[in-house]
């Protein structure tokens, strides 16, 4: 009876399918339609920009239809984003090197930078001269930053998720850690949406 001698590197490409693809050879599209998604929603807060701009270069309001904004919250917001940002890169660094209780460690600080910007949004909400339908400015105003404020939601409950899932014996791993990247890809995009919302509507 013949024998087949297992080849040491079969183990190693079945492992890497999990990232790669899948033990058919097929190509692993997820990134790609991460992607693909990513760039339609930038284009839905580009046109929400392109709106803001249009209204206020074609249509100016008249004086008393725009308000100041304080900018001590939304600037304590945008720090405290571009730092979670921060954060989630050190959680994909600990678990691309097994650490895995230390990335767990550092996707909770994210969620928590997360949940304190939703926070102080709220707080600035509560303190604003304006109501959702006073005026254009005021519609626009909410929608845009409300748009955000979802997406920033979405993704602390993702981070929520992936941080249980790096639990020992959980899904997240040094070899499969598709999870995590994704939520990394689209909180980074969540930071650089609030990066140009914060210039236009705070500092323009």
């Amino acid at each position: 009876m013949t024998t087949t001698t297992p080849n040491p590197t079969d183990d190693a490409l079945l492992a890497s399918s999990s990232d790669h693809g899948d033990s058919h050879g097929h190509a692993d599209v997820r990134m790609f339609g991460l992607t693909t998604f990513l760039v339609a929603d930038g284009m839905t807060f580009a046109g929400f920009f392109a709106a803001y701009l249009t209204f206020r270069a074609v249509n100016p309001l008249p004086a008393g239809s725009t308000y100041e904004l304080e900018l001590l919250m939304p600037t304590i917001n945008t720090v405290l984003l571009l730092l979670s940002s921060f954060t989630f890169h050190r959680a994909g660094r600990e678990c691309r090197a097994n650490r895995l209780g230390a990335c767990q460690a550092w996707l909770l600080i994210t969620a928590g930078l997360g949940a304190t910007f939703l926070g102080g949004q709220m707080l600035e909400y509560f303190s604003l001269p304006f109501g959702l339908t006073d005026n254009l400015f005021a519609s626009t105003f909410y929608a845009l930053t409300g748009f955000h404020g979802l997406h920033v939601t979405l993704g602390v409950i993702c981070i929520a998720i992936v941080a249980f899932q790096c639990r020992s014996g959980g899904r997240i791993s040094a070899r499969n850690h598709f999870g995590l990247e994704a939520a990394e890809l689209y909180w980074h995009f969540v930071d650089g949406i609030w990066v140009v919302l914060y210039g236009l509507l705070y500092l323009l």
